[in-house]
């Protein structure tokens, strides 16, 4: 199992600097933000752009990956946000993971759109397909329904085996999406008021990603995707005992996540908890190591 801690965007450099770095000196294997505008659980609060909080990130860390959790369409061209994943791989030494996803309406809204669901799904899978391309291929050129590029140059291209992208999918197109184009599946289940219920939602989730996968969507040299899972999106806070913690972990090990993410605790409104939860986790995820800890990234 690895272990990944998001950070909201939400603090002045000065004050979320310590957070990443203490990330990192706790042993999460990934620190991830939030990639919005503005995000619906704290619209009257303040907001800073991922792209240049993971930068400066990566200039107080060295060993956690770092990375998007998760980037959409919704304001994003495939060929300019190429150009951020080129640089943040470069800046992080080849720490940056990419997590991907449809986007919902609050972002897209602000921007005058109007797409339905459907239309911004099908936009999504154009968006992931050229953006792989963009960052294999130099002298691009695309011409779609969304999207177009014209001898689109991508140096230092190529880095794209060096970049996992984490797809986040729940329905049957975007599991296949995932299944083609991901290093590793992300979820945030599905309703629930219970915990209980929630995880029988994932557990239905999963099954379905095992469908996809065994009608052949992945590649069959292709390495095992990764299974991550969102814990927080349930209805109950991961970090709000660890007793909470150990049982969410077990129940995701048993449906076969291999990732697994919380937030960083929060002194109120959403992921509201304490600090000393977070530090007897660390603790946990110190003890889980079967090898003791070395300096190179772990990628998820």
């Amino acid at each position: 199992m690895r272990y990944a801690v998001t950070i909201l965007p939400e603090y002045p450099w000065r004050e979320a600097a310590p957070l990443w770095r203490a990330a990192e000196e706790l042993g999460f294997d990934c620190a991830l933000t939030y990639d919005h505008l503005v995000w619906s659980g704290l619209q009257e609060s303040p907001w800073f752009a991922a792209m240049p909080t993971l930068a400066a990130a990566a200039g107080v860390t060295n060993r956690i990956a770092l990375g998007t959790f998760v980037s959409s369409p919704n304001y994003r061209h495939p060929y300019t946000f190429a150009r951020d994943v080129l640089t943040l791989h470069d800046l992080t030494g080849g720490r940056f993971v990419c997590g991907l996803g449809t986007g919902g309406t609050l972002d897209s809204g602000i921007l005058g759109e109007s797409l339905t669901t459907r239309e911004r799904v099908a936009r999504f899978h154009e968006f992931v397909p050229l953006l792989d391309r963009l960052l294999r291929s130099d002298h691009v050129v695309a011409q779609g329904d969304w999207y177009a590029v014209r001898d689109a140059r991508t140096l230092p291209a190529p880095i794209r085996d060096e970049v996992p992208f984490l797809i986040a999918a729940n329905g049957p197109k975007s599991l296949r999406l995932a299944a083609a184009y991901g290093q590793g599946w992300v979820t945030t289940g599905v309703g629930g008021q219970t915990l209980d219920e929630w995880f029988a939602g994932v557990r239905g989730l999963v099954e379905r990603l095992d469908e996809v996968l065994a009608s052949g969507a992945r590649s069959a040299d292709a390495p095992p995707l990764r299974r991550w899972l969102s814990l927080d999106a349930g209805p109950v806070f991961s970090l709000e005992s660890l007793d909470v913690w150990d049982e969410m972990i077990g129940r995701a090990s048993e449906l076969g996540f291999t990732d697994v993410v919380t937030h960083w605790p929060r002194t109120e409104g959403p992921y509201a908890g304490r600090l000393t939860v977070l530090d007897q986790v660390a603790d946990r995820i110190a003890a889980s190591r079967a090898e003791p800890s070395d300096q190179q990234p772990r990628q998820p």
